[in-house]
């Protein structure tokens, strides 16, 4: 199977991130394949799929996915709206919920609409794939779209209340069109037990794109944040979102005994915290306020002697920054927040990890990368960590909706 995807990404907007780094690698493996984008598309990523030579779409197609859109951003904007209004703990739970369950109505109808341009622009595709989908209303999306297809569900951040529980139960026949692909077994097991009925498989999201940086990569990154070639260097990427634990990382950089240089980058970042670390006597920072570009982000690893990912203990979803180290050639420093991916880098010489929340052990992994720098991940790495190539991951998802076709014919 070599044939053209459709690659559906609602997040394409966003700058950075492995999310478009797959979405254009399985465009330039499967050349002629559709990219719908409901919200746009970052302009670097435009250009790289355009000249994977991939069809672009960042609109409806046909009056049902333009009133399928439609209805969807009005949706969204009711939502934001909700949000802001009854963030307050002030509010009853159910009055805090209901923006959100707005926002999971919108991204079911968004769907709809780009399974819809699916249907009409590849009825023939190899596979239609959602790449970051909406942990809700699964068979829904597939019947408002009449299209079977994959869906990539990340993570499970809100569940569905009464009236979108009726609401899935009455297009659970649609569910029967729909493969949920999940990259982790912690994420799969969570939402076992939520959609029981579900058709899923698990596999790794990020692919192994062949990006490993070069040793003149390596020194242009030293000299692009002016340091020394003897200087210890770790890297902090991605925004500092809720399940990340920068509580422990603020206490272990307190305890530094030795000189460290920090490269923090991403969005959003707290400028408070950031400023307690530039009044450390033995830390560095060298803060880059995100998004960055992909040229940006490469010469952050490329200064590191190490990335740091710190999260909270139970956090089962796919680490974008691990995958993205272990594709670079960069070593890692992991909390074990997640025992399937410790396990996997247990006895690795290029990774350290310390136990989550616990700050002391995190200043003990990072003295011991002072000390001695950790050597560099090799080629092998990526598939450690069960990622695949750009190749083997359209292969992939080309058999697993072949499959669902078999299925539902």
């Amino acid at each position: 199977m070599t044939g053209p995807l459709v690659l559906i990404e609602p997040y394409a907007n966003r700058l950075g991130g492995h999310h478009q780094r797959t979405l254009v690698a399985l465009a330039q493996a499967r050349p002629g394949s559709l990219v719908i984008a409901p919200r746009g598309i970052a302009s670097e990523s435009v250009h790289a799929l355009r000249e994977a030579g991939a069809r672009l779409l960042t609109g409806p197609d046909g009056w049902a996915g333009s009133v399928l859109l439609a209805t969807a951003r009005m949706a969204a904007a009711f939502a934001a709206i909700g949000q802001r209004l009854f963030r307050s703990r002030r509010w009853p739970r159910r009055l805090r919920r209901l923006p959100h369950q707005i926002a999971l109505l919108a991204r079911c109808l968004t769907e709809g609409s780009a399974l819809r341009a699916a249907r009409r622009l590849e009825p023939d595709a190899n596979a239609v794939v959602i790449l970051t989908a909406s942990e809700a209303l699964h068979g829904a999306a597939a019947l408002l779209g009449g299209q079977p297809h994959l869906r990539f569900v990340h993570e499970l951040v809100t569940t569905e209340d009464a009236v979108l529980r009726l609401l899935g139960r009455l297009a659970r026949r649609g569910e029967g069109r729909v493969v949920a692909v999940y990259p982790t077994r912690a994420i799969a097991d969570q939402f076992a037990a939520a959609f029981p009925e579900l058709p899923a498989v698990v596999g790794c999201f990020a692919v192994d794109g062949g990006r490993r940086l070069s040793a003149a990569e390596r020194e242009g990154g030293r000299a692009a944040f002016d340091i020394p070639a003897a200087e210890a260097v770790v890297c902090l990427v991605g925004g500092w979102w809720p399940y990340k634990d920068i509580t422990v990382i603020d206490a272990a950089l307190a305890r530094l005994k030795k000189l460290l240089n920090l490269v923090v980058t991403g969005s959003p970042l707290d400028e408070t915290v950031l400023e307690r670390w530039r009044a450390l006597p033995r830390l560095r920072v060298h803060a880059i306020p995100g998004p960055v570009s992909e040229a940006a982000l490469r010469l952050v690893y490329a200064a590191a002697d190490a990335t740091l990912v710190s999260r909270h203990a139970g956090t089962g979803k796919e680490s974008g920054l691990v995958m993205d180290a272990a594709g670079l050639g960069v070593p890692l420093i992991v909390s074990e927040h997640d025992g399937a991916l410790t396990d996997r880098l247990r006895d690795r010489p290029w990774a350290l990890t310390f136990p989550a929340g616990d700050p002391a052990a995190l200043a003990d992994a990072l003295h011991s990368a002072i000390r001695r720098p950790l050597p560099l991940p090799g080629p092998e790495a990526p598939e450690l960590l069960g990622m695949r190539s750009a190749a083997g991951q359209a292969d992939f998802l080309s058999r697993t909706f072949s499959g669902l076709r078999r299925k539902e014919s």
